[in-house]
């Protein structure tokens, strides 16, 4: 009995999880607290997160690429990158306090909040991106890095912030981007699920089931950004940098 409770507070969240993930990134601020109040410790609920997330974010990956929503040179590039930086943030994150990455992320986190209001024509670009493929590979393989350094580093809304600067710096539509996140979200998830796997850290039992509805809650969502687009991403950004403000806010002065 206590097996199914577990799975009635877990399942539901992981499934909105998964809605928010594929949409804009950020989904990792709601499953894994989920796991966390269901009571498992937390190098479980961490890796058995990632078992969820991980075919999640393959089904909606898989769905961007049908309905080619996926630059793959931009998104390739940044994959590759990602997966050097993300061991490197990882070993910064054992030397420095991640206190200062978060004070820092309470100031931008407005500062982005404000632009995207006042820039109505935000995630409008079209063509630009195929006007300097030199510059758009560049900046693809940079964004990679610095956000898997991130991720590496702290890791709450990684794929926010993918999309941010896919659409923001190097001009991709918000779709596109949306698509492009999925794969550098995927390749580094793959990562870090197969060392948790390795080392025992997923409850299968709890990980499969949670898995089937983190990976229903993708396909809805990739299908909602993909038909959506724009009118339904830009305010979905605004709920996931508030749910990101609230959690480095509570871990900072409450946790």
């Amino acid at each position: 009995m206590e097996f199914f409770k577990v799975l009635m507070i877990i399942c539901p969240l992981v499934f909105l999880a998964g809605v928010i993930d594929a949409i804009v990134g950020g989904g990792g601020l709601i499953s894994l607290p989920a796991y966390m109040a269901a009571g498992l410790p937390p190098h479980l609920a961490t890796g058995t997160n990632k078992c969820s997330s991980t075919f999640g974010t393959l089904l909606s990956t898989v769905r961007f690429m049908k309905n080619k929503k996926i630059h793959y040179i931009a998104a390739l590039t940044s994959a590759g990158a990602a997966l050097v930086g993300s061991p490197l943030g990882a070993t910064l994150n054992m030397i420095l306090d991640e206190r200062y990455l978060s004070y820092t992320l309470l100031v931008l986190l407005p500062i982005i909040a404000v632009f995207l209001i006042c820039k109505k024509d935000f995630g409008d670009q079209e063509g630009r991106v195929e006007e300097n493929k030199v510059r758009m590979i560049v900046l693809s393989l940079l964004s990679g890095f610095l956000i898997g350094m991130y991720d590496g580093f702290f890791g709450p809304g990684t794929g926010t912030f993918l999309i941010l600067v896919y659409t923001g710096v190097i001009g991709f539509d918000l779709v596109t981007a949306s698509g492009n996140a999925k794969v550098v979200n995927l390749a580094s998830n793959v990562a870090a699920f197969v060392t948790f796997a390795l080392n025992g850290k997923i409850l299968w039992s709890i990980g499969i089931p949670a898995a089937l509805f983190g990976i229903a809650g993708n396909w809805v969502g990739a299908g909602l950004a993909i038909k959506g687009g724009k009118k339904l991403i830009r305010p979905m950004f605004m709920v996931v940098l508030l749910l990101l403000m609230i959690k480095i806010g509570y871990d900072l002065f409450l946790g």
